[in-house]
């Protein structure tokens, strides 16, 4: 059997993201989400707070799948990033 997968997006519309496991995408997705359900982060304390929520159990690299899972979020307008230096994520709020 096939194991699910998922064409992610990216922000850039020029721009095509990778094909990824379904089930990592969604590890990843809902850390994400949790992390900045509480604060607003930069890239790097973004990266860092998942790094820090998922290595012991995530079988793979939670940064790659981090930034990959990140660039879908902004292109579905669930998370968005800011224009201050350096950016700062939070939560879509429409």
């Amino acid at each position: 059997m096939t194991e699910a997968r998922i064409q992610t997006l990216h922000p850039d519309k020029e721009k095509q993201n990778k094909i990824i496991s379904a089930e990592k995408y969604e590890i990843i997705k809902a850390a994400i989400l949790q992390i900045l359900q509480e604060q607003s982060l930069t890239h790097t304390q973004l990266m860092q707070a998942l790094h820090d929520k998922v290595h012991a159990t995530f079988a793979g690299n939670a940064h790659w799948y981090g930034e990959t899972v990140k660039l879908d979020l902004e292109a579905r307008e669930i998370i968005k990033r800011n224009t201050a230096k350096p950016p700062v994520y939070s939560i879509h709020k429409p």
